[in-house]
């Protein structure tokens, strides 16, 4: 499925507005967090609210604060979105603290929401860590099970199993049946992080598995590759796709908004993809 054809998509039923929220960290740099994905829920043709669960003083070149959000506040902004949206999909990126884990996980019970894509978001694009290592435990334990998807790169794959990160596509599948084997109903364990002339994800589910390449963009603007890419699937599911077509369509997305990320002239650092490459005039 072509970027045009999820763009065009609605639910079978006909069904009001495509909503998905995102529950994540906020970036004051506009590249990552809930600032990518609004803009990606927008540019895909769905509407977008937000959890918020951490504030970051963030720009292209780094994180130089974190502040999180209380966890009696995130429950208060899932309890505010969820009863009054009728919310399609919902994508979780960051969340820094086992407290606040915790909560997002009583609220997802709570509002009997199931279309979860869970990107275990660990470390920024400019190498700044945002979860504490004794979170890891608790997104294991009460995330992965309620998430219709995870999408981790090799390294947050490699932390999740406290593993070497996996530098074959042998590796990669073996350590993607590891993580479905924890509960979540598939996984998508991304190969940005690779090598070679192409970047493969490989997708694994009960029906199987299946790999998904696409040209390796050389480009300093990866700010916000796998924020992008999760809140991509997380607007395909919101309009109806299935888990395998939603991702294809992400992963089609992400390429075209890396590929012409070299339009932009946004900081100093790890620059932004672009969102809106489909929609902006040359």
């Amino acid at each position: 499925m072509t970027e045009a054809d999820a763009q065009s998509s609605r639910p079978a039923s006909g069904a009001g507005t495509p909503i998905a929220v995102t529950i994540a960290g906020s970036d004051s740099g506009g590249g990552a967090g809930i600032q990518a994905d609004l803009k990606t829920f927008s540019a895909l043709g769905v509407y977008g609210a937000s959890v918020i669960t951490a504030l970051t003083a963030q720009n292209t070149l780094g994180v130089t604060s974190i502040h999180d959000v209380p966890p009696a506040f995130v429950s208060a902004q899932m309890d505010a979105v969820f009863s009054d949206l009728a919310v399609d999909a919902v994508k979780i990126g960051m969340l820094s603290r086992p407290e606040v884990i915790a909560a997002v996980a009583q609220g997802l019970d709570r509002h009997g929401l199931r279309a979860v894509v869970l990107d275990p978001v660990m470390v920024a694009a400019s190498g700044d860590r945002l979860l504490v290592p004794e979170a890891i435990e608790e997104l294991r334990r009460s995330l992965l099970p309620r998430a219709l998807l995870i999408t981790p790169n090799l390294p947050e794959a490699a932390a999740l199993l406290d593993e070497p990160p996996a530098h074959d596509l042998a590796a990669a599948r073996m350590q993607a049946a590891r993580l479905l084997a924890m509960g979540p109903k598939a996984v998508l364990v991304k190969g940005g992080h690779g090598e070679g002339p192409e970047s493969t994800d490989v997708l694994m589910d009960a029906d199987g598995v299946v790999e998904l390449s696409a040209p390796r963009i050389v480009t300093r603007n990866t700010h916000g590759t796998g924020c992008t890419l999760s809140s991509a699937i997380t607007a395909g599911l919101a309009k109806g796709l299935s888990l395998r077509d939603a991702v294809a369509a992400g992963k089609d997305y992400l390429t075209r908004a890396l590929a012409r990320s070299e339009e932009l002239a946004v900081g100093h650092g790890h620059g932004p993809v672009h969102h809106f490459h489909a929609l902006w005039v040359r």
